[in-house]
C-alpha cells in the first residue's frame, strides 16, 4: 500500500512539472530579467569594489605623504630651501625630505601646461617632498619651526583635498553596494510577477491535479524548480557578457590619474560567481512565497 502511494505521488509530481509552461512569455521574462540584473549587477559590484580600493589606496598612501612649498624672492629662495630641509631633517617622524628638481616640477606641470612649459621664465614655487614615518609629524609643531627658520616655507600635508577624495570614494562604494541591493530586489519583484502569472494562468489544471491527489506542495515545487533553473541560467549568461565585456575595458595604465585601478581586478574576478547563485536563491525564495499565496487564494 506504501507503495502504491509512494508511486501516485511520484506520478502526480511528474505531473505537476508540466504545470509550469516550458516557453512563453513568463519563461522569457524571468530569463531576460535574470541575464539583465546580472550583467548590471556586475558593473555595480565593479564599482563598489574599485572604489573600496581606490578609497584605500588614497587614505594609505596620501596620509604618509607631505610637501612643503616656498615661495620666496630670487635671492631668499635657495637660502630659504636650504632651511626648511635642515628643519625637516631634525623633526620628528620625517622619514625623508626632498627638494624636486626641475624634471620632477616639469613631470607635475605637464599634465596641466604641456611640454613646452618655460619654467625658467615662471615664478614657480620650490617644492620639497616630504615621507613621514609610522610615528607620524606634529603639523602644529613644524609649522611654527618653519615660520622662525624660512617664513616662505608653507608646509601641507593634504588633508585639505585628501579628506573630501576618500570621501567621495566611500560614497560611491556605498552607492555601489545600493545599486546591488536594488538591483536584487528588481529581480525577486520581476520574478515574482513571472510565477504569479503562470499560476494563474494555469489555475485550471491546478484545480485537477488537486482533484486527482495532489498536494500543493509538489506544485509548488514544480514551479520552484523550474523558476529558480531560469533565473540561475539567465544570470549566468548576463554574468558572463558583464565579464566579457569588463575583461574588453580599456587599461587604465599608470597615467590615468584618478581612473587607475578601477575595474577588477585579481580575486574581484571570483566575486562574479556569486551572482547567478544569488540570483537562483532569489528566484527561490519568491517563487515559493507567491505560489503558496497563490494556491491559498485557489482554495
Amino acid at each position: 500500500m506504501d507503495f502504491k502511494r509512494w508511486s501516485l505521488q511520484a506520478v502526480l509530481e511528474t505531473r505537476a512539472d508540466k504545470v509550469v509552461p516550458p516557453s512563453g512569455y513568463t519563461a522569457r521574462l524571468t530569463l531576460f530579467t535574470s541575464a539583465a540584473m546580472a550583467f548590471l549587477a556586475v558593473f555595480a559590484l565593479a564599482l563598489s569594489l574599485a572604489t573600496g580600493r581606490l578609497a584605500d589606496h588614497w587614505s594609505s598612501e596620501l596620509s604618509r605623504t607631505a610637501t612643503v612649498r616656498i615661495s620666496a624672492p630670487a635671492g631668499q629662495l635657495a637660502a630659504q630651501t636650504k632651511a626648511a630641509l635642515e628643519v625637516l631633517q631634525t623633526t620628528p617622524g620625517v622619514k625623508s625630505a626632498r627638494v624636486l628638481d626641475e624634471a620632477d616640477e616639469r613631470a607635475l606641470l605637464e599634465p596641466w601646461f604641456g611640454k613646452d612649459l618655460p619654467l625658467d621664465a615662471l615664478p614657480i614655487p620650490k617644492l620639497i617632498e616630504v615621507i613621514e614615518d609610522d610615528a607620524g609629524i606634529d603639523a602644529n609643531g613644524l609649522r611654527l619651526r618653519l615660520q622662525g627658520e624660512a617664513p616662505g616655507a608653507i608646509f601641507d600635508d593634504h588633508t585639505r583635498w585628501r579628506q573630501p577624495l576618500v570621501h567621495a570614494a566611500d560614497r560611491l562604494r556605498l552607492l555601489g553596494i545600493a545599486a546591488i541591493v536594488l538591483i536584487t530586489a528588481t529581480t525577486g519583484a520581476m520574478i515574482t510577477l513571472a510565477a504569479s502569472s503562470a499560476l494563474a494562468a494555469n489555475s485550471r489544471v491546478i484545480r485537477v491535479l488537486r482533484l486527482v491527489g495532489a498536494r500543493d506542495v509538489y506544485v509548488v515545487r514544480a514551479f520552484v524548480r523550474q523558476f529558480t533553473l531560469r533565473a540561475f541560467v539567465g544570470a549566468l549568461v548576463g554574468m558572463a557578457v558583464g565579464g566579457l565585456s569588463m575583461a574588453t575595458l580599456p587599461s587604465a595604465g599608470d597615467t590615468s590619474g584618478f581612473l587607475s585601478g578601477m575595474g577588477l581586478q585579481g580575486t574581484d574576478w571570483l566575486w562574479l560567481l556569486l551572482i547567478p547563485p544569488l540570483a537562483a536563491l532569489v528566484a527561490f525564495v519568491a517563487t515559493r512565497i507567491v505560489a503558496f499565496r497563490t494556491l491559498k487564494e485557489l482554495t
